[in-house]
């Protein structure tokens, strides 16, 4: 037994992840080679080995002459009977070759095969481990900048983020840790070369795989996505669980989980809306935060034409057509864009004049907290303030009338400093009937409201007050007179 070898063998399987078969191959290969360089020929050696023990053994055939030509290939038949007497010519005479026989440049020769066989080897596993996740995020520590690239650690291997796929703005310190998104690899003599994006869209979806369970899983599926690297992203999600809500899934618990992949991307904002297979209601939500009032859209030409209000005509199409133009990456959809009087003068817009005052600005606070039902007739007169005496300051003329006065009148009274309660023209009796006319009306509306629940008592009081201030305003006007 070998234990020497077979210790270095173990040491190698462990280390470089290299099967002892392809060593001990290697290794038959080498002697083999050694062989040639030794005897310049090596068409009639053999080698076997035990893998279990490490052993081998190296043999050369020759044949049995009469006069031999080729020592290499050929033996005499008086040298084949001493080594066996059965052998006759023609034969072939099996002859062990001690590997110390050969020479330095031969023993050389093998070394650098084996070891040229252990590099293969290791570039193909690194090839193989890595094409396994070519189209995956991989964590690189940052190296160094080689002029406007950078060289990537990661781990086994460096790969170069070139300039085209960094994200503009973005600038890393070495030895700092990023994601990145592993695009091709290439085997090459020097081992594989790793190209790796942060520009990608789908490093987007591969860091919400890696974040948001329900993805990972399936039961939330990413539809599409469009990206504007460093700027903000749009992505679709649809749900296979009618009980998961997809875009809450992808936000997470007070936005833990979107905020993750935010702050992995520096930053960039990411619109996540929900996936609809009808085309009119994707494009609206892929429009979002603008309001649409409506969307026609040609699923044949891939062509639609929205609708805006005019006060959301910049919002849908963001700033320098961000919003617009992400939509449009996001649906597959030719999207044109116009306000509603903008559609109006075009004569391709039928009359929406209901369904946009629902979309008013400031309309559903408003509808919160001023309802309808707020203003029903008969909860001023609750409030105490009835319909004839309600008056805004706009309504000076009809209060007047509403009490037997012109505005005539009232500035008359005005120009000569006289209230107009005091005036002493005023027909106590006419205002007693007024008042007595108003007193009835009074209580038929409070019966109404109230179901006749009232003071008997209303009327008279009033009736009683009015005389007794009528009275003192006469008597002030006959002393003044």
């Amino acid at each position: 037994m070998n234990n020497e070898l077979l210790e270095a063998l173990n040491i190698l399987e462990k280390e470089k992840n290299i099967g002892k078969e392809i060593l001990l191959e290697a290794i038959e290969t080498s002697l083999i080679t050694a062989c040639k360089n030794h005897f310049g020929k090596s068409d009639n050696v053999r080698v076997d080995m035990n893998p279990e023990t490490c052993e081998y053994h190296v043999y050369q055939g020759k044949t049995v002459v009469e006069e031999v030509t080729d020592p290499v290939l050929e033996i005499s038949l008086a040298n084949a009977k001493m080594i066996h007497s059965s052998y006759n010519l023609g034969d072939i005479v099996n002859i062990e070759i001690k590997s110390k026989e050969f020479g330095r440049i031969a023993t050389q020769n093998a070394k650098n095969v084996i070891l040229q066989k252990i590099r293969e080897e290791e570039r193909k596993i690194l090839c193989d481990e890595f094409y396994s996740k070519e189209r995956d995020i991989v964590t690189g520590i940052v190296q160094r900048y080689i002029g406007r690239n950078i060289s990537i650690d990661l781990g086994k291997v460096d790969a170069i983020l070139t300039e085209n796929e960094q994200v503009r703005g973005e600038s890393f310190k070495p030895t700092e840790r990023i994601k990145l998104y592993i695009l091709e690899v290439k085997s090459t003599s020097k081992g594989p070369k790793v190209l790796v994006s942060r520009t990608h869209p789908e490093l987007v979806r591969r860091l919400f795989e890696s974040e948001v369970a329900e993805v990972r899983d399936g039961i939330v599926e990413i539809k599409s996505i469009a990206r504007e690297a460093g700027s903000r992203t749009k992505i679709a999600v649809y749900s296979n669980d009618p009980d998961v809500d997809a875009v809450g899934a992808c936000v997470g618990m007070n936005g833990t989980r979107v905020n993750a992949v935010v702050k992995e991307l520096q930053g960039e904002k990411i619109d996540i809306i929900t996936w609809n297979d009808n085309s009119a209601m994707l494009i609206e939500n892929a429009l979002s935060p603008a309001k649409v009032i409506s969307v026609i859209a040609d699923g044949e030409e891939k062509s639609a034409k929205v609708v805006v209000p005019d006060y959301q005509l910049s919002l849908a199409i963001g700033k320098e057509g961000q919003n617009a133009r992400l939509a449009a990456r996001l649906t597959g959809f030719k999207i044109d864009i116009k306000s509603e009087t903008q559609a109006r003068e075009a004569g391709d817009f039928i009359d929406y004049e209901n369904d946009y005052e629902d979309m008013e600005e400031g309309y559903d606070d408003y509808e919160d907290d001023y309802a309808e039902d707020d203003y029903a007739e008969g909860d001023y007169e609750q409030e105490d303030y009835a319909e004839d005496e309600y008056l805004q300051d706009g309504d000076a003329e009809e209060g007047y009338e509403q009490d037997g006065y012109t505005e005539e009148d009232a500035q008359e009274y005005e120009d000569d400093g006289t209230d107009i309660n005091d005036a002493d023209d005023i027909d106590a009796t006419d205002n007693i009937d007024d008042l007595d006319e108003m007193d009835a009306d009074n209580r038929e509306e409070n019966a109404e409201d109230e179901n006749g629940d009232y003071d008997s008592g209303y009327g008279d009081d009033i009736e009683e007050n009015v005389e007794e201030s009528v009275e003192e305003n006469i008597e002030k006007s006959m002393e003044e007179s």
